[in-house]
């Protein structure tokens, strides 16, 4: 009867309601975003199609209806931050009007807004570029070369008495400056570090580059360390990891560079492959840490002492060029006891860095300092990966260059 319930229906408990799940409108965004934040903490080798999937809490079925390939999503997220660095350089159409000084200000703005947004995976762009497949690492870096060809070309409106050369190693500084803050996680409020990047890209604009050897460089090999030499075996090793890439090399291979019989004689000195990358990075951040204390007590200021710890540390990456490329580009890959010992030593660095760009200069915090050395370390490598041996971007303006990063402008001669 209408309005009535048996007791039958009353003693039985009601089937309770379906849940539907409703795949999101933005699944394939989502997807992306998840994948880029996965191969940011753990590089394009240390992610899988699983781990994404388990990220989502979908199936893997589900992932492939979105994306063919792991490499389908990294290849996304490169092209993706490689055009983001094309649309920052664009200007508006009211820039006819403006000062050459406000027009490259305003793309200043522009790249270091896009970079703090998208720090989580800027180092991706600096790192991992070389798993691109040919034809999608020629869009990526023909996107980057334009970016940088436009902050080359609103450099000469500001500097029409530079060169072309100079330019272009001021353009692609500004571009490495911005991007170092992807290779750490020193923090400032979001203000802060964009003004402090902003600064930095115009000191590198202002600059005069000009002059000879530093003070530095006269007295390298008397008073100070010389950068250590890599025993055969080590060196072919990074050599290696620097051409291939850390996972795309094996024990074999190193043995067969080194002219060892077999991999087997590689293991009477090294007990595996992550052992022996770290043992290189040991010996890296041993030759920049010994070279400190000397620096300081032989230095009439702060500034001087870094400009010697400047001139030793560019000497080293010269000397040592894959080395330095390899250590950004595959720490993730050395055991995790190895990486608290080798950041602990790092952390060391950095700070004893800070501390002597914080005291020449007082209007910055050690927050700000740190920030800078970071930044003088990664142009190091990328000035390097760029330019190489060409002759474009020699040792001693790689120095004025990291000077003028930490100091604000180089150091008299």
């Amino acid at each position: 009867m209408t309005g009535e319930m048996t007791s039958k229906q009353i003693d039985e408990p009601a089937a309770p309601a379906r849940q539907i799940r409703r795949r999101p409108k933005n699944r394939r965004a989502q997807i992306a975003n998840e994948a880029a934040a996965a191969f940011g903490a753990h590089g394009y080798h240390g992610v899988s199609m699983d781990d994404i999937a388990r990220r989502l809490d979908i199936s893997s079925a589900a992932l492939y209806r979105h994306f063919p390939s792991k490499y389908a999503l990294f290849r996304e997220e490169l092209l993706r931050l490689s055009g983001l660095a094309l649309a920052a350089v664009d200007l508006p159409p009211e820039a006819e009007n403006w000062s050459a000084r406000d027009r490259l200000d305003h793309v200043f703005e522009a790249v270091i807004a896009a970079t703090v947004a998208n720090r989580p995976t800027v180092a991706l762009a600096r790192w991992e570029r070389r798993y691109l497949e040919p034809a999608d690492f020629t869009e990526f870096t023909d996107q980057f070369v334009s970016a940088i060809a436009v902050v080359r070309g609103l450099i000469r409106a500001v500097r029409p008495e530079l060169d072309g050369h100079d330019r272009a190693v001021r353009a692609v500084s500004v571009f490495a400056v911005a991007s170092s803050i992807g290779d750490h996680h020193a923090s400032l409020s979001a203000k802060t570090l964009a003004q402090l990047l902003k600064s930095t890209c115009w000191a590198l604009v202002d600059a005069d580059l000009r002059g000879g050897p530093s003070p530095a460089a006269a007295r390298r090999g008397t008073e100070l360390p010389q950068p250590f030499k890599h025993e055969l075996l080590l060196r072919k090793a990074v050599e290696l990891f620097h051409e291939r890439g850390y996972p795309n090399v094996s024990m074999e291979d190193i043995a067969s560079a080194a002219d060892l019989s077999a991999a087997s004689a590689v293991y009477r000195y090294y007990r595996s492959k992550s052992d022996l990358l770290a043992a290189a990075f040991r010996r890296a951040a041993d030759r920049v840490s010994a070279a400190i204390p000397t620096a300081v007590g032989t230095a009439g200021n702060p500034a001087e002492a870094l400009g010697t710890l400047i001139d030793l540390y560019v000497a080293g990456s010269f000397d040592e060029r894959a080395l330095t490329f390899v250590y950004y580009a595959e720490f993730s890959h050395v055991d995790p006891a190895d990486q608290v010992t080798l950041r602990h030593l790092q952390q060391l660095i950095i700070t004893e860095w800070a501390k002597l760009v914080a005291e020449a200069r007082p209007e910055l915090s050690i927050g700000e300092a740190r920030i800078l050395v970071h930044a003088a370390f990664s142009l190091v490598v990328d000035l390097g990966r760029v330019f190489g041996d060409d002759g474009i971007c020699p040792q001693d303006l790689v120095v004025r260059l990291l000077q003028t990063v930490t100091l604000g402008q180089p150091l008299p001669r």
